[in-house]
C-alpha cells in the first residue's frame, strides 16, 4: 500500500473558499498602495543565506530554511523582502531619482514553532521607500498601513508608534552597555507576566530605580498630548528631545491625512529586528483568537551600507495576512463570496451536436462575463440538477434535441424552481435577469 504523504507542519492548503477572501484582501490593499505611488515588484523566493547573516548576524541562520543546493551555495528562503529589497536597490538603484517607492505582496519562509498567526509558510503584504531622511515619509508609510486595513473593513484597530533612537538614550541614562539585549527584553514585555518581567530585569542588572524607570518607559502609551509631557521629563539628553519635536512633528502630519485617531505613542515598542534606527511602529487589533501584532515596520537607515550600497535612508512596513483574514474573518467583516460558476447547463442524450451546442452556449455565456460551466461528465438530468445545486450555481439551462430544433433551450430558477423556455438567442439577456 501507497504511504500517504501529509502536508508539511506549519504549511496549510488554501481552499477555493479560502482564496476568494485572500483576494479580497489582496486587491483591497493593492489599491491603496497604488493610490499612494507604490509600484509592484517581486524578488526571488530564495537568496544567498549571506544577506541575512549581513542584516541579523549568523544565529539567524537558525530561524530560516536554510540549505545547499546541488552547485554547493548556501541558500535560505526568504524570511521577508526587506532585505531582498535592500540588495535590489544596492545591486540596480543607487542613482535612480529618490524617493523610490515600492511594494509587494508575498509568501515568506521561517522555520519557527507554528502557533497561532504563525506558520513556516505565510504572506505579507509591505512597502519600502527609499531615499527619504525626512519625517515626512514616515508619515506616509504609516498613513498607507492605517489606510489599507481600513480598505479591508477593519476598523477596531491601532497603530503604535516608538522610537529606537529614544530606547537607545533611555538605556545610556540606566547606564546600560547591552542595549540591543534591554530592548529584547522590553519588546517581550507582553508576552511575560510582571513579576516574570521584573525578574528578568533584575537578571539583566538594572537596579531598583532603574527597574522602576523602565515601567515608566513602557507606561508612556496613549495620545500625543498625554504622553509628550511625561516624556520630556523622562528623556533629558538633547538627542533625545530632538527626537520627541520629530515625533510631535509626525502626529501633526498624521492629522493631516485624517488617520491620527488610529495612531498611539507607545514607548515601550523596540521591535524584533536589529536594523531599524528611529521611528518603528505596530498594528493591535483586539481579538478573542490569541493574535498579537497584525503588521508592523520602521525606518532602517542603515540596513543599505550593510549590504554594501552607499549610506541611503529607507522606512516600510509588512502586514501579515495570516493574521489579518483570521481576525477579518471572526469580526464578520468579509463580504459573503460565491465560489463557483452561477450558470450551469445540463443536455439530455448523447449527440455530438448536442455537445458542441452546449459548449457554443457556456462560452456565449463566459464572453459576457457570466461564469458559466457545461455538463463535462455527461450525466442524466436529475444528477447532473443536482450537480449544478451543490456548486451553488443560481441558473440551470436544459438542452434538448426536441427544444434546439426550435432553436429554444430551457432556462431554470434554481432558487425558485422556476423555469420556461427561451429561445437561444436570448439566453444571456435571461440569465442575467435571474442573477440580478
Amino acid at each position: 500500500m501507497v504511504e500517504r504523504i501529509q502536508r508539511v507542519k506549519g504549511t496549510r492548503d488554501l481552499l477555493p473558499e479560502d482564496m476568494v477572501k485572500r483576494r479580497y484582501v489582496f486587491e483591497r490593499i493593492r489599491e491603496v498602495f497604488e493610490a499612494y505611488g507604490f509600484k509592484e515588484i517581486l524578488t526571488p523566493t530564495f537568496e544567498y543565506t549571506k544577506l541575512f547573516e549581513l542584516r541579523s548576524g549568523e544565529e539567524v541562520v537558525e530561524q530560516l530554511y536554510a540549505f545547499e543546493d546541488k552547485g554547493g551555495r548556501n541558500l535560505s528562503l526568504r524570511p521577508d523582502l526587506t532585505s531582498s529589497v535592500a540588495r535590489l536597490f544596492v545591486n540596480s538603484f543607487q542613482t535612480a531619482p529618490k524617493p523610490i517607492k515600492w511594494y509587494y505582496i508575498g509568501n515568506m519562509f521561517r522555520y519557527e514553532e507554528p502557533q497561532s498567526g504563525r506558520l513556516r509558510e505565510f504572506w505579507q503584504a509591505g512597502v519600502e521607500l527609499i531615499g527619504s531622511p525626512n519625517i515626512e515619509a514616515d508619515a506616509e508609510v504609516i498613513a498607507l498601513l492605517i489606510e489599507s486595513y481600513l480598505s479591508t473593513g477593519l476598523k477596531e484597530f491601532t497603530v503604535n508608534i516608538g522610537d529606537r533612537i529614544l530606547l537607545d538614550e533611555f538605556a545610556k541614562m540606566l547606564g546600560v552597555k547591552d542595549d540591543i539585549g534591554l530592548m529584547r527584553l522590553i519588546d517581550k514585555k507582553d508576552k511575560m507576566e510582571k513579576e516574570e518581567f521584573i525578574k528578568a530585569l533584575q537578571d539583566f542588572g538594572l537596579s531598583e530605580g532603574g527597574i522602576k524607570k523602565v515601567f515608566d518607559l513602557i507606561e508612556l502609551k496613549g495620545k500625543p498630548n498625554d504622553v509628550l509631557p511625561k516624556a520630556y521629563e523622562l528623556f533629558t539628553s538633547e538627542i533625545a528631545k530632538e527626537e520627541l519635536k520629530k515625533i510631535e512633528e509626525l502626529f501633526e502630519l498624521l492629522k493631516a491625512y485624517g488617520v491620527e485617531n488610529y495612531a498611539l505613542i507607545d514607548f515601550g515598542i523596540a521591535r524584533g529586528f536589529d536594523y531599524y534606527t528611529s521611528i518603528v511602529f505596530e498594528a493591535i487589533a483586539p481579538n478573542e483568537l490569541g493574535i498579537g501584532s497584525i503588521g508592523g515596520g520602521g525606518r532602517y537607515d542603515n540596513l543599505i551600507e550593510v549590504f554594501g550600497g552607499k549610506p541611503t535612508p529607507a522606512t516600510g512596513f509588512a502586514i501579515g495576512i495570516e493574521r489579518l483574514i483570521p481576525i477579518l474573518e471572526n469580526k464578520g467583516i468579509l463580504p459573503k463570496f460565491k465560489v463557483g460558476s452561477d450558470v450551469f447547463i445540463a443536455y439530455v442524450g448523447k449527440d455530438v451536436e448536442i455537445k458542441k451546442k452546449a459548449i457554443e452556449i457556456t462560452q456565449m455565456l463566459r464572453r459576457e462575463g457570466i461564469k458559466a460551466e457545461y455538463d463535462l461528465q455527461g450525466r442524466k438530468l436529475r444528477k447532473a440538477l443536482d450537480y449544478a445545486n451543490s456548486i451553488g450555481a443560481k441558473v440551470a439551462i436544459i438542452l434538448g434535441k426536441r427544444d434546439l430544433a426550435d432553436g429554444k433551450a430551457t432556462i431554470r430558477n434554481m432558487e425558485s424552481g422556476e423555469q420556461k423556455q427561451v429561445l437561444i438567442e436570448r439566453i444571456v439577456e435571461e440569465a442575467k435577469e435571474i442573477l440580478g
